[in-house]
């Protein structure tokens, strides 16, 4: 192989790559449409847990039962048969209760690191699931900052569980169920952008009652569930070290380099091999 076919052979590799990498680039770019958000405003909670049952019926799910006021005494995660969990912390404000779920992030890391693009961000703004693209390779319970996908240890067919934000009621026109059924109204949907005026426009009409900050405004780059609180967040069980930057963002770099190194290294090693080979021919046919 002279000169000229080895650039060739890269140069054609070092295309495909780069054009790879400029797809990939593109597929994690939002298109434009603002999703909706829930927002939780826990000086409204009363810890009835109606949400929890209501989730449990609309996903099909094990009913919680929500009169065993001792689960109450722990701090409590989401698993793959309860999508949704209610806790209650004593603060300085006194007792808040806290609904946790999927946050459903702005740009999600587990539909960043998910391989078969079976964790989906949608449109309407609810990360779901699609079990007919998993390969089971639980990425999206690694990346996770929040701890929310949960993977079914004990079925034969196992699936990764968590909160969908009721996406098939959205796309009919109906509320979360969770919203639909607060009594006390502690729950708000809509627009993202609309959530987070209402939030603000609550913090500057009663700054006595709630702590001037609205998480998941800005925290791993936003996220689908905001919340409003009397005290600091960490009062509350909430992360306070992620940043604000999106997990994907961390790492898009790499991973856009990942295809070029993937893609040019062993082209390299081809054109090297192919004028090695031609060499040695050469050599041999003198002699």
């Amino acid at each position: 192989m002279n000169r000229r076919s080895f650039l060739k052979t890269v140069g054609v590799a070092g295309a495909v790559a780069m054009g790879s990498s400029e797809r990939a680039g593109a597929s994690s770019e939002s298109g434009g449409i603002e999703g909706y958000a829930i927002l939780v405003d826990t000086t409204r909670c009363v810890g009835c847990r109606n949400c929890e049952t209501v989730c449990a019926e609309t996903n099909g799910l094990p009913e919680p039962d929500v009169m065993d006021d001792s689960v109450l005494e722990a701090v409590r995660k989401t698993d793959e048969k309860q999508w949704s969990v209610i806790n209650r912390f004593d603060t300085d404000a006194g007792e808040v209760f806290v609904k946790r779920q999927c946050m459903h992030c702005v740009q999600p890391a587990c539909a960043s690191a998910c391989l078969t693009k079976a964790m989906k961000k949608t449109d309407e703004g609810p990360v779901v699931w699609r079990g007919n693209k998993c390969m089971g390779c639980r990425f999206c319970m690694v990346s996770c900052p929040f701890d929310m996908p949960k993977f079914e240890y004990a079925s034969a067919n196992p699936k990764i569980q968590k909160c969908r934000m009721c996406w098939e009621r959205l796309k009919e026109g109906q509320l979360p169920a969770c919203v639909e059924n607060c009594p006390a109204e502690a729950l708000t949907f809509g627009k993202r952008s609309e959530m987070i005026t209402e939030a603000r426009k609550r913090i500057v009409e009663d700054s006595d009652t709630y702590y001037d900050q609205i998480y998941g405004e800005h925290e791993v780059g936003g996220t689908g569930f905001l919340y409003l609180s009397p005290v600091p967040f960490e009062q509350i069980g909430f992360r306070t070290d992620l940043g604000n930057v999106a997990y994907p963002l961390l790492t898009q770099d790499f991973l856009y380099g990942v295809p070029i190194v993937l893609t040019l290294w062993p082209a390299f090693l081809l054109a090297l091999s192919n004028a090695t080979k031609s060499k040695s021919e050469s050599e041999e046919t003198e002699a």
